[in-house]
């Protein structure tokens, strides 16, 4: 049926007209007639046909009354007036399908119908009888056509227009479901973790002007906590503005943006944190990173953070770390090694600390959004966790992969 839905299309109406034109040309040339051959008047009326129905395919009423009058004449001139006849059906047919408003067919119906009534004035009854009947197929045939692939076509488009409804409505339902997680989760990050995050750094600040008579070096960890507590407070309150504003997000929470030109100072104030913890951080980041795009550049910034807390929970503070950034081609090149800080033990053995953690699995979804693949795993004695994030987004994931390592 698909092609025969295709052949009855509003655009396909000159493909129409000329398959029409070739059927009436075979029929002039290879049909069999009562006279030897087609008449100079024939072959003039049926050209004019011809070249009305090509040149008026796009205003089917024109066509119809032009059809109809070189109808009327071949009555009046010639013996076969077939080619007239299936042209002004045609005609017809069209107005059918094509119209606007159904006066405009029923016009149309009417005038073909007078005009090929007017073959049989001055006949016998039974003669004008049988006209009409002929009226079956000359005018009501194209007219019950048209109106049934009106229908089908009227058919489709509302089944087109529920269809686009139905996906409309589960997007609209997806939108509010996710809002309405994105809401659960920032009340939960609001009232819980906001409110303990918050009274631990006031409980620190308290401590810090509390006890004046501190060793240098406590006060030191004292302004580190503090300061530490209060940027993961900002954190907290910026993560939960985005949550709480959908459109804010990029399709997901995890690719929520950073300034481009913010980075390269971002990163360098989490080495600074990790180097005040007592981790020696050796770091070689490319300026470049500052034209990366928003949504890579907070994920280099977010598993650069978390790799170099798991350097100092894993390996001890006393480790030595190497964090290499690097932009080639567009991708990012991104890697975080240690030299395990001396600790004891098989560090590949004990991937997840007593306390449960999901840093490397955080990562490896982060990564995997972004179309790239998170590798963790020993390095002679330390660790190592390297990805290469392309400079392209991929179609979004039905559910990211997971992979255990250290948190």
């Amino acid at each position: 049926m698909a092609w025969w839905g295709r052949l009855f299309d509003a655009r396909d109406a000159r493909v129409r007209m000329v398959l029409l034109d070739l059927s009436g040309l075979g029929y002039l040339l290879f049909v069999p007639h009562s006279a030897p051959t087609p008449t100079s008047t024939q072959w003039t009326l049926a050209v004019a046909a011809f070249g009305v129905a090509l040149v008026a395919y796009r205003r089917p009423v024109v066509n119809l009354v032009a059809q109809s009058a070189l109808l009327a004449v071949a009555i009046c001139l010639v013996d076969d007036i077939t080619i007239n006849q299936v042209g002004a059906s045609w005609a017809l047919l069209e107005v059918t399908m094509l119209a606007g408003r159904a006066r405009t067919i029923w016009l149309a119906a009417g005038l073909l119908a007078v005009v090929d009534l007017t073959d049989s004035i001055g006949d016998p009854l039974r003669q004008v009888a049988s006209g009409v009947v002929g009226l079956g197929l000359e005018v009501g045939v194209p007219v019950l056509l048209g109106l049934v692939i009106r229908a089908n076509r009227e058919l489709g488009r509302q089944a087109l227009e529920r269809a686009l409804a139905e996906q409309r409505r589960r997007e609209s339902e997806g939108r509010a479901a996710r809002a309405d997680e994105r809401a659960a989760i920032a009340r939960e990050l609001h009232d819980v973790v906001a409110h303990h995050v918050a009274s631990m750094v006031l409980r620190v600040g308290v401590a810090r002007h509390v006890l004046t008579d501190l060793d240098p070096r406590v006060g030191e960890v004292f302004d580190d906590v503090h300061g530490t507590g209060s940027a993961a407070l900002s954190e907290l309150r910026r993560l939960v503005a985005v949550l709480r504003d959908p459109d804010g997000v990029r399709g997901d929470a995890s690719l929520t943006a950073i300034e481009p030109a913010a980075l390269p100072s971002a990163l360098g104030a989490a080495v600074d944190r990790a180097r005040q913890a007592g981790i020696s951080v050796e770091a070689d980041v490319d300026a470049a990173i500052g034209t990366l795009d928003a949504v890579r550049g907070l994920a280099v910034l977010r598993l650069t953070q978390e790799a170099l807390t798991n350097v100092a929970r894993h390996a001890g503070t006393s480790a030595r770390a190497h964090l290499v950034v690097a932009v080639r081609d567009g991708a990012v090149h991104w890697e975080v090694t240690d030299d395990g800080g001396g600790v004891d033990g098989d560090r590949a053995s004990t991937p997840v600390p007593a306390g449960g953690g999901h840093g490397v699995t955080g990562m490896t979804e982060r990564v995997e959004v972004l179309g790239g693949h998170l590798e963790a795993g020993p390095a002679g004695t330390g660790w190592r966790v390297r990805t290469v994030l392309p400079n392209t987004l991929p179609a979004p994931r039905a559910a990211p992969a997971s992979t255990g390592g250290s948190a």
